[in-house]
C-alpha cells in the first residue's frame, strides 16, 4: 500500500549493494511513495553489486562517491541538486565497514590503521555528508537525514569489534549535528537501530546467525525485516514526522527494552 508520503521530495540514497541491503529496500519505497533520488555508493561496492539494475527499477541513475572524500560528496550534491532540479529533501548514510571485521583480527589484537578506516567510512563519513550538505546549502528547511545504526553502540557484542565504536560515533553525530542543522535550517537528523537483518554486509560478521536467532528469540515481536526498516526510513523521510530528530530510533520488535524470554529461559533449563 502506498500514501504518496514523499510526492514532490528529492534526495539521496547511499549504500545499496544487492536485493538483500536495506538502502534496497528503501529507493523501492521511496520510489512506489513518489519520490525522486539519485543512488551512489563506493566505486568498489559498484562493481561488486546490482545499483544499476535498482536504478533501472527506480527509474534513476548512480553517481559513484566515495563517502570518505569531500571532494566526492561535493560532487554527489551538486550533481543531484542539478539531475533532480533542486535542493534536496532527504538523505539515507547506510555505509559501513571494518577491515579488521572483515580480516578475522580479533578484538585484542586490532590494526590502528584498519580501525581508523572504520570510523572513518562507517561514521565520520556521515558527518562530512552532513557537513558538505550545509556548506553548500542543499538540503531544504524540514529535510531529513537517516543514517543506520545497531545496538552495539550501547552493549557490547561479540565479534561486533570496532564497529560498535563505530557506530556509537555515528549516533553521536546525529545528535551533535541534529542540533546544528535543526537550528540552522530545520533539517531533522536521526539513527536508525534496526534489528540483525540479514543483509550481504551483517551476514559476514562471525556468529551473526547466533544473533540473529537469539534477537528472534528474545523480541516480542520477532526481529524487524528490510522491508519493515525501509517503510521505517520512510515515515522519517516524511513530513508526518517533523519534530522527529537528534534521536536513536531502536526498530528491533522490541529486544532493545528486553531481558529475557520465556523462551530463551526454556532452552536454557538443564534437560531431564
Amino acid at each position: 500500500m502506498t500514501y504518496n508520503l514523499l510526492k514532490g521530495k528529492r534526495g539521496i540514497i547511499t549504500g545499496a549493494l544487492d536485493e538483500n541491503s536495506i538502502a534496497w529496500k528503501v529507493a523501492l519505497r521511496a520510489k512506489e511513495e513518489g519520490a525522486s533520488f539519485l543512488l551512489t555508493n563506493a566505486p568498489v561496492a559498484m562493481r561488486m553489486g546490482k545499483i544499476n539494475e535498482l536504478a533501472q527499477m527506480c527509474d534513476t541513475e548512480v553517481i559513484g562517491a566515495d563517502a570518505t572524500k569531500v571532494e566526492d560528496l561535493e560532487n554527489l550534491y551538486q550533481v543531484a541538486m542539478d539531475k533532480l532540479g533542486g535542493k534536496l529533501d532527504f538523505v539515507l548514510h547506510s555505509i559501513g565497514m571494518s577491515p579488521n571485521v572483515r580480516k578475522g583480527r580479533e578484538y585484542g589484537d586490532l590494526k590502528y590503521e584498519w580501525f581508523a578506516q572504520s570510523i572513518d567510512i562507517s561514521a565520520m563519513s556521515f558527518h562530512k555528508m552532513l557537513q558538505t550538505a550545509e556548506k553548500l546549502d542543499a538540503i531544504n528547511e524540514w529535510g531529513s537525514v537517516v543514517a543506520l545504526s545497531y545496538i552495539a553502540a550501547q552493549r557490547t557484542f561479540a565479534s561486533y569489534s570496532d564497529m560498535a565504536q563505530a557506530k556509537a560515533m555515528l549516533e553521536s553525530i546525529a545528535r551533535s549535528y541534529g542540533e546544528r542543522y535543526g537550528r540552522l535550517k530545520k533539517v531533522r537528523v536521526n539513527t536508525i537501530s534496526q534489528s540483525p537483518t540479514k543483509t550481504t554486509a551483517g551476514t559476514g560478521i562471525d556468529g551473526f546467525d547466533a544473533f540473529y536467532t537469539y534477537a528472534d528469540f528474545l523480541s516480542p515481536l520477532g526481529n524487524a525485516s528490510a522491508e519493515a526498516c525501509a517503510d521505517y526510513v520512510i515515515s522519517l523521510f516524511s513530513d508526518l514526522t517533523r519534530m522527529v530528530t537528534m534521536q536513536n530510533l531502536f526498530h528491533d520488535g522490541g529486544f532493545s527494552a528486553c531481558g529475557i524470554s520465556d523462551e530463551i529461559i526454556a532452552r536454557m533449563k538443564p534437560q531431564p
